[in-house]
């Protein structure tokens, strides 16, 4: 078979896994791939790719062992033991003693596999704190592409082979033991475990955790191709808090992207995020689906401009939507204030909840934005939802290609209702000060008459006190 045709017929076996089984594997390196695929051809005595894609047509079942093949879950507790001490003695503490007390620490395990990496780090800030702590400030999130290996790390059930490398010690204080199958069993302990959320995730494709204190993932990168390993690697940036640590395996390094991470320790592959991303690594965290990828794809310049005008350092809720008014972006603010998630992309905005809050500004149609692509804002708009009013100043920006040609717009909202109200109650206060001013030019203009006519009086008197002295005087 010609090096060709075997490219060829590997290329459609990973086609059909994607798209029929969906089951994406082309984010893996080519090499890794087609040894573990040869790996498990052979326990199948299947020479070509071409007759194990008609077996896994027969037998869409095959695909489970044929992922416990390429997602090799290996992992053992306290793995390169010295990396372990290091960010013991080094790391951890310096992470604790940044916190408030009482401040929680947040962590990632991606790539959990089995999970003794993920109860490794629980065992360390259990040490770390004291079990009252732990339980009180830790949180910890464990990830896996594998649901298979996600059971067993949710299980937390370990042989003696497993846990080879642990001392007795933290053996017993952290492992209950359990006689299982015929054979001797030791069981994360509950309260340890209780602190882990387990779930399915995939680095490549979906949404990076956020505010995350210590990142661990450990010997996943490497068997990932270059380009999806930078986008990962973007991710990790941005699911880090600004002082966040990336801790990860012997043979992997960031040494293509010095400029988001700063290196702690080249020995242990621990790194320290840093703070100047670029406008195009922006654009590798936005998460997607398989469904949906190539109808959100645009190019490179028009998704730049895009998340130019709409995400860049924002603290306010923004969106941005093409010219056929359909939601492309929405920022984590927006997404809470108007209720979007990941399936409204790609909506028209008129059949979303932000669409009762745009037909009050007539927001439907870029004829003005095209014959006078220039930004405008309304102020204040009123939102009724729930009972309560909402006034927000609305900005709208034309979103354009380098040659000035329009993609969309860009739409942020400023809740100004504190101030709105004030303004109001500003307005009522001066009109009250207004009428109170009247009422008392009024009183000054009655209180002048009656002064005036008591000085007449006074006058009048005067003149009759001087008659009757002067009749006195000729008396």
């Amino acid at each position: 078979m010609s090096q060709l045709k075997s490219k060829q017929e590997f290329e459609a076996l990973l086609n059909y896994l994607n798209e029929d089984l969906g089951c994406d594997l082309t984010v893996y390196k080519r090499p890794s791939l087609v040894r573990r695929f040869e790996h498990r051809m052979q326990e199948l005595e299947i020479g070509d790719y071409t007759d194990y894609l008609e077996y896994l047509k027969n037998h869409p079942q095959e695909c489970v062992p044929l992922l416990n093949t390429i997602l090799i879950n290996f992992s053992s507790f306290f793995r390169d033991r010295d990396s372990w001490d290091y960010l013991a003695n080094a790391i951890i503490p310096e992470i604790i003693t940044s916190k408030q007390p009482g401040e929680q620490i947040r962590v990632w395990s991606a790539g959990c596999a089995s999970g003794q990496e993920t109860y490794t780090i629980a065992i360390l800030l259990a040490e770390m704190l004291g079990i009252d702590q732990y339980l009180e400030r830790v949180q910890i999130f464990a990830t896996d592409v594998d649901k298979d290996a996600l059971l067993q790390a949710h299980r937390g059930s370990y042989n003696e082979l497993e846990i080879v490398g642990i001392d007795d010690k933290i053996l017993s204080k952290y492992f209950d033991k359990k006689f299982e199958n015929n054979e001797q069993r030791y069981i994360i302990n509950s309260k340890l475990r209780r602190k882990i959320i387990f779930g399915r995730h995939d680095l490549a494709l979906d949404a990076p955790m956020s505010k995350i204190d210590l990142l661990v993932c450990r010997n996943v990168l490497i068997y990932l191709n270059s380009e999806i390993q930078a986008g990962v690697i973007v991710r990790f940036h941005f699911a880090l808090n600004d002082n966040g640590v990336l801790f990860l395996g012997s043979a992997e390094s960031l040494l293509n992207s010095q400029n988001i991470f700063n290196l702690i320790s080249i020995k242990h592959r621990i790194f320290a995020k840093a703070y100047n991303l670029t406008l195009q690594q922006h654009l590798l965290i936005r998460p997607t689906t398989r469904q949906k990828k190539k109808a959100m794809m645009n190019t490179l310049t028009d998704e730049t401009q895009i998340w130019k005008t709409a995400f860049l350092a924002s603290a306010f809720p923004q969106i941005a939507v093409d010219c056929k008014s359909r939601l492309l972006l929405a920022n984590e603010q927006a997404q809470t204030l108007f209720g979007l998630n990941n399936s409204d992309l790609l909506k028209r905005v008129q059949e979303l909840k932000i669409g009762r809050l745009l037909l009050l500004i007539n927001f439907w149609s870029f004829n003005e934005l095209k014959c006078n692509p220039r930004s405008t804002s309304f102020k204040p708009v009123e939102w009724v939802t729930d009972g309560n009013k909402i006034y927000f100043d609305i900005y709208i920006t034309p979103i354009l290609t380098q040659s000035g040609a329009i993609l969309g717009a860009n739409l942020t909202f400023i809740n100004v209702t504190s101030y709105t109200e004030l303004q109001h109650e500003i307005k009522c206060s001066n009109s009250e000060i207004t009428k109170l001013t009247q009422k008392l030019q009024l009183v000054k203009v009655v209180l002048n008459t009656t002064i005036n006519q008591l000085e007449s009086t006074q006058q009048e008197l005067d003149s009759a006190y001087q008659e009757i002295d002067f009749r006195n005087e000729l008396l």
